[in-house]
């Protein structure tokens, strides 16, 4: 389990390096780590994520909860451009983006 833990960090610290276009390789190294870990603590399927009363779709929660960590957005603001932009991944990912670089620059 320790190989395919490492494997997994090892992929995502890649791709986070490749999206961002370069950078520091410990901290995409950490960055990767935090959210394999992160997907591993999240429950085995959206059916056991959701509450008793039923109210939020299962496939939302994850879905928000991969696009919150991926972006760096809040959980809230993801589920609010997921709502807004459905299924069109690019054009959610490019809000995302747009989003934490305007929150970035107000800072």
């Amino acid at each position: 389990m320790g190989d395919d833990r490492h494997e997994k960090i090892q992929k995502r610290a890649y791709q986070i390096w490749e999206r961002e276009g370069g950078g520091d390789p410990e901290h995409h190294w950490h960055r990767a780590e935090a959210e394999i870990d992160r997907e591993a603590a999240l429950p085995l399927t959206a059916d056991d994520a959701l509450p008793q009363t039923r109210e939020i779709a299962s496939t939302d929660v994850l879905e928000v909860e991969e696009l919150a960590i991926r972006t760096g957005i809040s959980g809230d603001e993801a589920q609010a451009l997921l709502d807004r932009l459905g299924t069109d991944r690019a054009a959610v990912e490019q809000a995302a983006r747009s989003l934490k670089a305007r929150k970035g620059a107000k800072s």
